[in-house]
């Protein structure tokens, strides 16, 4: 498993080609967005990325930051058109303080 931080210094550009090229892979099957962690699974639901996101989800810019990246992701998975799904708990009242 490779795991990945990420600061709110993040470039929403850069970083969603670096996970949608991950994504593209044809061993991949999974993406588990759950607040800070992204975890990115294969068909035998083996982790194979986690991405952490060290921020503050209390800070509006970092979340519409996170936002974008979000749905730049999940286009790009809709638009594989193979069985690559995505579970997406992003904002939650958990991850807030």
């Amino acid at each position: 498993m490779k795991e990945i931080t990420v600061d709110e210094n993040f470039n929403i550009d850069d970083l969603s080609e670096k996970i949608s090229a991950v994504m593209s892979k044809w061993s991949i099957h999974f993406l588990d967005i759950n607040g800070p962690d992204w975890a990115i699974y294969d068909y035998e639901m083996d982790l194979k990325y986690l991405i952490h996101f060290n921020v503050d989800f209390n800070d509006i810019e970092t979340r519409i930051k996170l936002e974008d990246l979000k749905l730049n992701i999940i286009h790009h998975i809709e638009s594989l058109k193979d069985e690559t799904t995505y579970r997406d708990n992003l904002i939650n009242a958990v991850f807030l303080s």
